[in-house]
């Protein structure tokens, strides 16, 4: 074997809003989580356990919000998801006979959807409709390193100065990691790599052990740090450690205008027969008219044009083949320039939305797949986890003191507080406040009024999640974004007014509870100053 030129930390973030609308006999939104599991999460986990079963030691990391195993694990919403996959099933008969008629040129993806679809249909019922089954036995065997996160993936630096907010979004984060996955976690996926001054401590005082940060996040640092983050950091006086993201090598990836996904030859995700074919055709298999995208998708990106070519996964296949060896080329020439640097084999931090591959690059877990097997080779690079590092670490970290920072653009909050969100903070921040005060006045309730509080600490913990001033900022389903926030807001609203007159509403509260089924350990006394 070669001598190890890098330790490379491959942590991926698997993340949906809360989105559960059983009102309606279908909603669009839910969609986002649909589309996910279809082309990301059940085709990664069919991935991992095929490499398992060749007994290939690989490693990467994996966080999944409270909000995603949520609603994975949600009986009504498993029930739609399979609704969904049936659609596209039908969708995927319907397709292939009309291309092997009509389109030869798209037939061969056609027939490849809807054996996708068969497989993931199979996948699924083989963990009775819980994939967090199968992601768990891999943890179990020492594949995955398995990272809470926080409760709704609430971007923290915004909350920085409402501790008790900060402190209820980790704590329930880590118990619903422990509910779910039955052990604590060592790492803690900060939201966003969103971090500011004194969260180290706040992690520490639950026992967290890592968290990953921002690339820039050294660059911007109070003192110098001679790692240049190519080495596990001591994040100020406490006892956690920091892994920093490499900007470089996840921009091979992470680009949306130089990165591999971008090649002509991979799939077009924006081009799709929700909205190509035929009303009357498509009307099926779309929400009341409202032409979606169905995951039907036949053309290659080609260019910044119009005129696409036909897709061809023979061509694809090819690209995948040598972008993963371009990127084992370029991780394994940083490792031997660090090395060269620090006199210590470096460790190399890789963080993605893990929505990424697969539903977004259609041919990405392809490229992981290469990427796991091509370490396996005798190639200097040793893919790990942060809790692994820190398990054969031989040396002091450095310590480092940073300022506050993101992986937003700006490198800060500038993609969570903009012209189009900043009214959100107002409204939020004085929630919190409320609700402090409430627990403060009626600490440790029992049966009904104890539901109430409970439930308006619900409403405030998912009007904090980031999705909604991101979504906002992103100007893609604002008007959903804004009503679920009002939604949460005036919820809070009722219970306050109620308590304020020592009543508790019970009708609205049967309701609110079974509308937003979430967070079961719930305990309002979290947010209660003098606890």
């Amino acid at each position: 074997m070669s001598k190890t030129v890098g330790r490379v930390n491959l942590i991926l973030h698997a993340h949906s809003p809360y989105v559960r609308h059983l009102e309606y006999d279908k909603f669009l939104e839910e969609d986002w989580l649909f589309e996910s599991l279809n082309e990301t999460y059940i085709p990664l986990l069919r991935m991992l356990e095929n490499l398992d079963s060749e007994n290939i030691d690989y490693h990467l990391s994996i966080s999944f919000s409270p909000t995603l195993c949520t609603m994975l694990t949600d009986a009504p919403l498993q029930e739609r998801f399979l609704n969904y996959m049936n659609e596209r099933y039908e969708l995927g008969l319907k397709e292939e006979d009309r291309c092997l008629r009509m389109a030869p040129e798209f037939a061969e993806m056609a027939i490849y959807y809807r054996k996708s679809i068969e497989k993931n249909l199979e996948t699924y019922e083989k963990y009775n409709r819980n994939i967090l089954t199968g992601y768990k036995q891999l943890a179990e065997k020492g594949h995955i390193e398995l990272v809470a996160t926080a409760a709704t993936n609430c971007y923290l630096p915004l909350y920085k100065n409402h501790e008790k907010a900060v402190r209820a979004q980790i704590r329930l984060g880590i118990q619903e990691h422990l509910r779910f996955f039955g052990q604590m976690p060592k790492g803690f996926w900060l939201p966003e790599c969103g971090y500011y001054s004194g969260l180290e401590d706040i992690l520490a005082s639950y026992h967290i052990k890592w968290c990953q940060l921002a690339s820039h996040s050294i660059l911007s640092a109070k003192n110098r740090i001679d790692s240049a983050g190519y080495q596990p950091i001591e994040l100020g006086n406490s006892s956690v450690t920091g892994f920093v993201r490499d900007w470089s090598l996840t921009n091979l990836i992470w680009s949306n205008s130089l990165g591999y996904p971008c090649d002509q030859d991979y799939r077009e995700f924006y081009r799709d027969i929700g909205y190509d074919l035929p009303l009357d055709y498509i009307r099926p298999y779309i929400h009341d008219d409202v032409r979606v995208f169905t995951g039907f998708k036949y053309w290659a990106i080609t260019g910044r044009t119009d005129q696409k070519q036909p897709y061809s996964m023979s061509k694809a296949k090819e690209k995948v083949a040598l972008h993963a060896e371009n990127f084992l080329y370029h991780l394994r020439r940083k490792g031997i320039l660090m090395s060269s640097e620090t006199s210590t084999v470096p460790t190399i931090n890789l963080g993605f939305d893990a929505e990424l591959f697969g539903h977004r690059w259609f041919e990405g877990i392809s490229f992981l797949e290469k990427i796991l097997r091509g370490v396996v080779e005798d190639n200097g690079l040793e893919f790990t986890t942060p809790a692994k590092c820190l398990s054969t670490l031989t040396f002091e970290p450095e310590k480092a003191f940073l300022n506050d920072c993101s992986w937003g653009d700006g490198g800060y909050s500038d993609v969570w507080l903009d012209g189009s969100n900043a009214w959100i903070y107002r409204h939020t921040h004085r929630a919190i406040e409320a609700l402090e005060e409430l627990a403060q006045r009626f600490p440790d309730q029992v049966s009904l009024k104890g539901r109430f509080l409970n439930q308006a600490a619900r409403e405030v913990m998912l009007a904090m999640a980031s999705d909604w001033p991101y979504i906002m900022h992103d100007k893609t389903s604002v008007s959903y974004a804004e009503k679920r926030l009002r939604n949460h807001l005036g919820s809070f609203r009722v219970v306050y007014t109620n308590m304020c007159k020592n009543a508790v509403n019970t009708e609205w509260l049967i309701n609110a509870e079974k509308q937003n089924a979430i967070f079961p350990e719930m305990d309002y006394n979290i947010f209660n100053p003098d606890r």
